[in-house]
C-alpha cells in the first residue's frame, strides 16, 4: 500500500529538519572560519545507491546532489557487509569527490533492524591538507600529488573505535592539526545527529515507510521539475565564452563551449567542446563538471524547492573524460571551482534566446576568494586567513543586478567580518566598501563590485585565484560590460598589478594590497534607464558623475 500523503510531508520535513539541524552542528562546533562564518560546507542524508534524500539550505550550489559519489565508492571499496554501524569514512580522492583536497567528506551509515538505510554525509573546506593546500589550491602545483593528501574512503572509526594509525598520519601531514582534526569531529557530530533524528523518524513508522515515504519524495519532485522544462521551447542552444587561463601559460585562454538540448520534459547540457584538461590547476574532475550542470538546471526548473533525487532525473549530462571539467589524474585540481562561474554564464547566455524574459547578464564569473598566511609573532604560531569576497550580478529583465554577492555558484556563503580577521590575524584593513562604476551600463544596471585594502601589521604572503579578466562579465540586449577583478600592492610608492592567479606572494609592513571584484554586465540599452534610478545611482554612490553622463547622458549638478 502507498504511504498516505500526510506521512509522506510529515518525512519530507523531517528530513529537511534532520538536514538544516545536522549543520547547525557543524557550524557551532567547527574550528575554522571557512566552515562557522563562510558556511564553505554542505550537508546530506544519501541512500546506500548514493541518492540524495534531502540536503540542508543553504548549502554551496556546486556541492549540490554530488556527496552521492562519495557513499558509492566507500560501498565498492568495503562492499556492503562491511559496513556496520560506528563506522566513520573519510575521503577527498579526486577521482572520486572531482574537487580541490581541502573539500573533506565525512560520512557515516544508517542502520535499522539491521539493515542499512542510508549515510549522512558532509562535505566541509579544511584551511589546509598538506602539500600546495595552504587556505585555498595553489597555482604552482604541477600535479595532484603536490596538492596534499589523497584519502580514499578511509574508515577512520571502525564499529565506533578510532583508527588512531591514520588519524596520527593526518596529523603528521598537514600544517594545522588542531584546526582540521577539530573540523574533523565537528562533521562526525554533525553526522551523528542526522542519525538521532533519523532514529526517531524510523521508530515512528517503521524503516520501509521511510524508505517509501523518500520513493514518493522523489516522483513528486521529478514530476514538478518535469513541468517546469516543458515551458522551455524545444530547441538546441549553443553559447561561447573563454577564460583567461590556466594559471601556467598566461598566453593562452581555455575556450567553453556549451550546447542545451531541450527535448519534451528532457533538458540536456553537452559539454563535449569545452577545452580539455589543461597542465595549470584549474581542472576538475568528472562531478564538478556534474555539479555546474546541476547548479544551471536547479536554477532554471525549482529554484525554491528542496534538494533531491528527483531534482535532476529530468536532466541529462554529456561529460567525456579527459576535458577541463572531467579531467583525470593526475591533474592539478587545486582551482577546481574557477572555471564554474564562467560554465554557467555561457550555459544562461545559450538559453537567452528561448527565455529572454528570465535569464540576466553575465555575472562577477569568478569565486573572489583570497588566503593570507603568515606566523603571528605575539603567539608564535603560523596562522591562515581565509575569506569570500562578492561581486556584481547582471542586470536582470526587470530590475538592476545584486552588488557584493558571491557567485551562483556559492549561493549563501558569507564574507568573514573583517572585525573577526583583524582581532585574530595581525591584519588591518583600510578599506571595506562598494566598488563605484564597477557594474555595466543598462536600462538596468548591472551590480557593483567590492573594494578591500588591507595592510599587514607583519609580513605576510597573499594567494588570490580569479578569472574573467579577459572575457568582462557581458551585457544583454544593448546593455555594457562590466569592470574585471585587478589586485593591486603599493610598494615604495609605487603601484603595481598582479596576475589574475597567484600564490604566495610576500607582502611587508608598510605595503597595502588592494582588492578589486568585478562588477555585473548591464541589461538593456542604457538610454532607457530611468533619470531617477541614474540619479539614485550617483547619490549612492554606485556610479560617478562622470560616468552617469558618459553612459547614460545624464548631468548632474
Amino acid at each position: 500500500m502507498p504511504v498516505d500523503p500526510i506521512t509522506v510531508e510529515i518525512i519530507r520535513c523531517a528530513l529537511k529538519a534532520a538536514a538544516n539541524e545536522m549543520s547547525a552542528v557543524l557550524k557551532k562546533t567547527a574550528y575554522n572560519m571557512m566552515i562557522y562564518e563562510v558556511q564553505d560546507y554542505c550537508v546530506a542524508i544519501v541512500d546506500h545507491e548514493g541518492r540524495t534524500m534531502s540536503q540542508n539550505e543553504g548549502a554551496l550550489p556546486i556541492f549540490l546532489a554530488d556527496l552521492g559519489v562519495a557513499v558509492q565508492d566507500g560501498i565498492e571499496v568495503y562492499g556492503k557487509e562491511n559496513i556496520h554501524p560506528g563506522d566513520v569514512f573519510l575521503v577527498n580522492h579526486p577521482e572520486i569527490c572531482g574537487q580541490h583536497l581541502n573539500n573533506m567528506a565525512v560520512y557515516t551509515p544508517f542502520f535499522w533492524d539491521d539493515k542499512l538505510l542510508c549515510f549522512l554525509a558532509v562535505r566541509a573546506h579544511w584551511i589546509d591538507v598538506g602539500g600546495g593546500s595552504t587556505g585555498f589550491g595553489s597555482s604552482m602545483t604541477r600535479d595532484v600529488y603536490e596538492e596534499g593528501l589523497q584519502i580514499r574512503s578511509v574508515k577512520i572509526y571502525n564499529q565506533g573505535r578510532a583508527n588512531t594509525e591514520v588519524l596520527r598520519l593526518i596529523e603528521d601531514n598537514i600544517r594545522f592539526p588542531e584546526s582540521s582534526l577539530g573540523d574533523l569531529r565537528a562533521q562526525i557530530a554533525c553526522c551523528r545527529t542526522g542519525e538521532e533524528r533519523l532514529e526517531q523518524v524510523c521508530r515512528k513508522y517503521g524503516g520501509a515507510v521511510f524508505v517509501e515515504a523518500v520513493e514518493t519524495i522523489w516522483h513528486q519532485t521529478d514530476k514538478l521539475v518535469r513541468e517546469s522544462v516543458r515551458a522551455i521551447p524545444d530547441g538546441v542552444y549553443e553559447a561561447s565564452s573563454f577564460l583567461d587561463d590556466d594559471g601556467r601559460d598566461f598566453t593562452k585562454t581555455i575556450p567553453i563551449k556549451v550546447k542545451v538540448e531541450v527535448r519534451g520534459d528532457e533538458l540536456i547540457i553537452d559539454f563535449s567542446e569545452v577545452a580539455d584538461q589543461v597542465p595549470g590547476f584549474i581542472n576538475c574532475g568528472s562531478s564538478g563538471g556534474m555539479a555546474a550542470a546541476r547548479v544551471a538546471f536547479k536554477a532554471l526548473t525549482s529554484p525554491q524547492r528542496e534538494v533531491n533525487e528527483g531534482s535532476f532525473r529530468a536532466l541529462k549530462v554529456i561529460l567525456p573524460p579527459g576535458k577541463l571539467l572531467s579531467a583525470r589524474r593526475p591533474a592539478p585540481i587545486g582551482g577546481w571551482s574557477l572555471s564554474l562561474p564562467t560554465v554557467l554564464d555561457t550555459i544562461f547566455r545559450a538559453l537567452a534566446p528561448a527565455l529572454p524574459e528570465r535569464i540576466p547578464a553575465a555575472h562577477k564569473g569568478d569565486m573572489g576568494g583570497y588566503a593570507i598566511f603568515g606566523a603571528n609573532a605575539k603567539t608564535g604560531r603560523r596562522y591562515v586567513c581565509q575569506n569570500i569576497i562578492g561581486g556584481g550580478w547582471g542586470g536582470r529583465p526587470f530590475e538592476d543586478g545584486a552588488s557584493s554577492a558571491v557567485s551562483m555558484c556559492q549561493g549563501d556563503v558569507k564574507n568573514t567580518p573583517i572585525e573577526l580577521q583583524e582581532l585574530y590575524y595581525p591584519l588591518l584593513y583600510e578599506c571595506h566598501a562598494l566598488r563605484m562604476d564597477s557594474g555595466g551600463a543598462g536600462k538596468f544596471r548591472g551590480g557593483t563590485g567590492v573594494e578591500v585594502k588591507v595592510r599587514p601589521l607583519e609580513e605576510f604572503y597573499l594567494s588570490r585565484n580569479t578569472d574573467r579578466i579577459k572575457c568582462p562579465p557581458w551585457g544583454f540586449l544593448g546593455g555594457g560590460e562590466a569592470q574585471t577583478n585587478r589586485t593591486l600592492i603599493r610598494r615604495n610608492g609605487k603601484e603595481e598589478e598582479l596576475p589574475g592567479k597567484f600564490s604566495r606572494v610576500p607582502v611587508h609592513p608598510g605595503e597595502t594590497v588592494t582588492i578589486l571584484t568585478a562588477g555585473g554586465g548591464g541589461y538593456g540599452d542604457p538610454a532607457k534607464r530611468e533619470p531617477a534610478a541614474v540619479s539614485r545611482d550617483v547619490a549612492l554612490g554606485y556610479i560617478s558623475k562622470e560616468k552617469a553622463f558618459a553612459e547614460y547622458r545624464f548631468a548632474c549638478e
